[in-house]
């Protein structure tokens, strides 16, 4: 179509932790030639084969259409950037861990003329630190507003910003399609999202101050129609992407019950709770559940209460993840060490808990005080951040390459050896295979993500080892540098 407007959707991946593994190592020239490709091909498997999801948020926004428009997503894992078109408008997702390459790319396109729009979490929460960066921000969720954007750009009259006052309306039916992805770059492209919200207020997690404290549900019969068209598609697993699948029990009973007759397979993420709603439970294996990613955190009520998590007491998380392991469901355990109210006894705790429980995939990660979370301000104000609060940069989201503060009550000496003696214990190529043997399902899969922890936390272990010598160093030519 003559003068047709050409948007490209651009996905960067994180600079650290899953999507680009042990950015401290990486810049040491003290790996080995063997050492530098080794790596190189685990991280390319983790993005292939572990990891790697459409964006969700680019495919709803690539799917609503005006007239004389054409979009197009470019997931930089995979693709090149494709500067040989002309393209109108770029809109690009900042994701808290990629602040910097995404204003980066932001000021490459500017110079080559193509006007820019910024959304997605960090624009949301740090709109004025985005402004400069764009010609356009959207703020806020944007499946309202990203018609008008392309309306405008259609009738040259774009403006600077638009905000969504309001939560969009999930009950309203807004069809996602696939056309602009390309299928096989990706382990699986069956990506729903039924729900958006989350009734809880961890203050180590955004997604409640992001999405609203409100659970807000998609139709039943629209979530089922997606599940139909996908399989036309795609007939791989499943991916819900909800924050917690089971938040709403009334609401999964019905959603999950209405899938049973497509016979998929799927995962998603859920908390412990599941495993004493039995009716619940048997609902997700008979639907086709076969793992369900649960965060733990710590297993000292003391410790998850200090930031606001209350609903995982911990004197019945174990019996839980029994229960949901014993209805035919692989559990993806999550961890984090060094939370207030955490000793130097938890690592011997969290390694007799995964043995006892059989967690099928442990995560055991450090606390992230991610910028624009409670904890993140808390631990600003206390002194406790080894970086400046107004250097988001250093803040990337990441499993454990670095620390990012002093946890309560144990020194940083202490600290890193008890983490990286716990990650050298757990993750082990034997621990791997014996976690693969004793799955309820996906023993493949499950073997996969434990070989590929095992290289993970190793690089990790490397990442924070270089950091304690550095500290030992600072320390010991500033004797109170660290008090």
């Amino acid at each position: 179509m003559n003068g047709e407007k050409s948007v490209l959707l651009i996905f960067i991946q994180a600079q650290s932790g899953v999507d680009g593994a042990s950015l401290l190592d990486a810049q040491s020239g003290e790996r080995s030639l063997f050492g530098a490709f080794r790596d190189a091909t685990m991280n390319e498997l983790i993005k292939r084969a572990q990891f790697a999801i459409p964006p969700l948020s680019l495919m709803i926004l690539s799917s609503i259409t005006v007239s004389g428009v054409h979009q197009e997503i470019c997931d930089l894992r995979f693709d090149a950037l494709p500067l040989e078109g002309r393209w109108d408008l770029a809109g690009i997702s900042v994701q808290t861990g990629a602040v910097k390459p995404a204003f980066e790319l932001a000021a490459r396109l500017r110079q080559q003329g193509i006007r820019v729009v910024l959304g997605g979490p960090y624009v949301t929460i740090f709109p004025e630190r985005c402004r400069a960066h764009a010609d356009v921000l959207v703020i806020g969720e944007a499946d309202d507003v990203w018609r008008d954007v392309l309306g405008d750009l259609v009738s040259g009259s774009l403006k600077r910003e638009y905000r969504a006052d309001t939560f969009p309306d999930l009950s309203v039916e807004r069809l996602v399609h696939k056309d602009a992805l390309r299928l096989k770059s990706y382990f699986t492209t069956n990506v729903v999202q039924t729900t958006r919200g989350c009734p809880y207020s961890c203050d180590f997690c955004n997604v409640h101050v992001l999405n609203g404290h409100r659970l807000r549900h998609r139709r039943i019969d629209d979530v089922v129609r997606d599940v139909e068209r996908y399989l036309k598609e795609d007939k791989r697993i499943f991916f819900f992407l909800d924050d917690t699948v089971n938040a709403d029990e009334a609401y999964a009973l019905e959603l999950f019950r209405e899938l049973i007759p497509f016979r998929i397979r799927w995962v998603g993420q859920a908390t412990t709770q599941l495993g004493e709603h039995p009716r619940l439970l048997e609902m997700f294996a008979r639907s086709g559940c076969g793992a369900l990613l649960v965060g733990i955190e710590s297993l000292s009520d003391g410790s998850n209460f200090a930031h606001r998590k209350y609903h995982n007491p911990a004197i019945r998380q174990a019996e839980c993840i029994r229960a949901i392991r014993s209805a035919g469901i692989c559990v993806y355990g999550s961890f984090i060490f060094g939370l207030d109210g955490d000793t130097l006894a938890m690592p011997e705790a969290i390694e007799a808990f995964i043995a006892d429980t059989g967690i099928d995939v442990p995560g055991i990660n450090l606390l992230r005080p991610i910028p624009g979370t409670g904890v993140f301000n808390r631990l600003a104000d206390e002194g406790r951040l080894l970086h400046d609060r107004l250097n988001h940069d250093a803040f990337r989201f990441s499993w454990g390459q670095e620390m990012l503060y002093r946890p309560m009550g144990i020194s940083l000496e202490e600290f890193i050896p008890a983490y990286t003696d716990l990650t050298r214990r757990v993750f082990t190529i034997g621990n791997a295979l014996k976690r693969a043997r004793q799955a309820p399902v996906l023993r493949s899969a499950v073997l996969m993500f434990n070989l590929l922890y095992v290289h993970m936390y190793a690089l990790s272990r490397k990442d924070l080892t270089r950091q304690h010598d550095e500290l030992s160093c600072s320390a010991a030519s500033v004797p109170d540098a660290l008090n």
